[in-house]
């Protein structure tokens, strides 16, 4: 199996120097407290972790350099995407869900879990973590109207894939099979209950058994049955990541992300008369134009300007030149 069916590409070939042309590129599977999981061209490999290195600093998908003699970790290569979130309380580091990512395969069901602000918030991280997006509609033939959910959904973003369907069929596979080509990685997200495990045991076929569980049929609230990130291998050549459910997942951290999705909003704010309209109160507004006029939804600008705000008082202020955090790359 080469390296590229695993995800490898220049931009990772290109970060290892002549002093580390020795050491076996590997890319992590599994992160578990206490321990860290790889594949290489020939499968599960080990990998040892120097006493001063923290699995929490480690994400499924990531690439790494190892000692081929010892299994031991010298590197970590910098990401060319990364999906991370702020837990509930917290001001400080953000938790890893999952690296290298090219698709984020955002899930929801058909029910009652279904809810277009949760998903703007996941649309926002995708931009923000430099994914590609999908939302990924399941138990599609459990609804009695799938159209409806279909085109609130697309609504949520210019040239958004919304893809329905159900995920113990093996039509599923055809689905999405665009985003899943050779050495492609695909990320699933969403709340607990939804049906991502069971996708990703149709995905990935006999050679994965990720437990699913029951749904509360008054709520359609699911319990975790996955507590573990771990990365699986498709048929055909793509790699799917499986994350556990995100209950509640706030927005910290954003640079334009939230400009970006809002983009009929954002695309009327140089029409307003006053350059620091608020699309309040002022005079000349062309954003309460637009909503008058009723091209423009007024719920969407409230979840604008409450996801502003939320981000505004969930970012930390950082320190030094500019407020700018610099990362370099890590040796272990």
């Amino acid at each position: 199996m080469a390296l590229e069916r695993l995800g490898w590409s220049p931009f990772f070939a290109d970060q290892v120097g002549p002093r580390e042309a020795d050491l076996a590129p590997r890319r992590i599977a599994s992160v578990h407290r206490a321990r860290i999981e790889a594949i290489d061209v020939t499968g599960p490999v080990g990998l040892e972790l120097p006493g001063n290195s923290n699995t929490a600093d480690f994400a499924v998908g990531d690439w790494v350099l190892a000692d081929p003699l010892t299994d031991m970790l010298v590197t970590r290569l910098d990401r060319k995407s990364v999906f991370q979130r702020r837990p509930e309380n917290s001001r400080g580091q953000q938790q890893l869900v999952a690296a290298n990512v090219d698709t984020l395969f955002i899930v929801t069901s058909c029910n009652a879990d279904f809810d277009p602000a949760r998903l703007e918030r996941y649309l926002i991280m995708a931009g923000e973590a430099g994914s590609d997006a999908v939302i990924v509609l399941t138990k599609a033939d459990t609804a009695e109207d799938v159209g409806q959910f279909q085109a609130q959904a697309e609504a949520l973003r210019r040239d958004l894939p919304v893809v329905a369907l159900n995920g113990r069929s093996a039509d599923a596979i055809s689905l999405l099979k665009p985003w899943l080509g050779i050495g492609q990685t695909v990320a699933l997200v969403g709340s607990s209950g939804v049906g991502k495990s069971t996708l990703v045991n149709t995905l990935s076929g006999s050679g994965t058994n990720q437990k699913t569980g029951a749904v509360r049929e008054y709520d359609a609230q699911g319990r975790h049955t996955t507590t573990a990130r771990s990365l699986h291998a498709i048929p055909g050549g793509g790699w799917v990541i499986d994350t556990p459910g995100i209950r509640t997942l706030y927005v910290s951290d954003i640079s334009d992300g939230i400009d970006t999705l809002f983009a009929e909003i954002t695309e009327l704010t140089p029409l307003c008369r006053f350059r620091d309209c608020t699309h309040a109160h002022e005079p000349g507004c062309a954003v309460q134009a637009a909503i008058a006029s009723g091209t423009l939804d007024p719920d969407r600008l409230e979840r604008w300007r409450g996801l502003h705000a939320e981000n505004r008082d969930r970012t930390p202020v950082l320190s030094g030149p500019r407020g700018n955090k610099v990362v370099r790359r890590k040796r272990y």
